[in-house]
């Protein structure tokens, strides 16, 4: 069943990818939690590529669909940035931070999401 949440959060997971994000994750935790439908997780290679694309999924949703997050944690030291929209949570990590929470080992009872990333237009 394809909701409003799953769509953002796969709107979401795009315009993460737009911003090269790497090893992008969409879980269905709504069978496992009750706070929230989906988790997006990412991660970025340096500070200032966590804060692109926090910003850039921010944009996405905001401009595109107007949906914001209701809080956004993490931007001082930018090694995990969260992004909670309610029904679905944007978590973007630097490597280190991400291989130390395991996030996707935490939620393995969660079944992986199937998404599109975005589709690069092409200069020709």
């Amino acid at each position: 069943m394809v909701t409003e949440s799953l769509d953002a959060a796969r709107l979401a997971a795009r315009a993460a990818s737009s911003k090269q994000g790497e090893g992008i994750v969409v879980l269905d935790v709504r069978e496992l939690i009750t706070i929230t439908d989906y988790f997006v997780i990412v991660s970025g290679t340096s500070e200032r590529q966590v804060k692109t694309i926090a910003d850039a999924v921010v944009s996405e949703l905001k401009e595109g669909h107007g949906i914001r997050p209701v809080r956004r944690e993490g931007e001082a030291g930018a090694r995990w940035v969260l992004l909670d929209f309610v029904d679905f949570v944007v978590h973007v990590f630097q490597q280190e931070e991400r291989d130390f929470y395991r996030l996707e080992n935490l939620w393995r009872d969660a079944p992986t999401v199937e998404w599109e990333p975005a589709v690069e237009a092409s200069s020709g």
